[in-house]
């Protein structure tokens, strides 16, 4: 690699390299996913199976977490207890309430 005055270059030089270099790394990067993908390809046919039969239906199952409060005055009002709290839960708060007084019994 030829020895660089970088103080030396332009701003329009040093903008023109930095082009070049994430086109350099774009490319190689394609290059290795492509690589990567014959891989693998290659690793499930040997085993009797098409990458796209092993990858279809793959997506995350997400769990919905059951309710912990219950509105008191609403019970179709209901809140996890995870992410943000609703209005009512606060404003049940704020009224005297204790979140252990909000819970859903079980």
């Amino acid at each position: 690699m030829p020895d660089i005055k970088w103080d030396k270059l332009s701003l329009d030089e040093l903008k023109d390299i930095q082009k070049q270099a994430a086109k350099a790394i774009d490319s190689y990067n394609a290059r290795k996913r492509k690589e990567a993908l014959a891989a693998a390809e290659a690793a499930v046919a040997e085993l009797g199976f098409s990458l796209s039969e092993l990858t279809s239906g793959a997506k995350a199952k997400t769990i919905k977490a059951a309710p912990k409060y219950c509105h008191p005055d609403n019970p179709a009002k209901t809140w996890t207890g995870r992410g943000r709290q609703p209005v009512w839960f606060k404003e049940a708060l704020e009224s005297g309430k204790s979140p252990e007084d909000l819970l859903i019994a079980k």
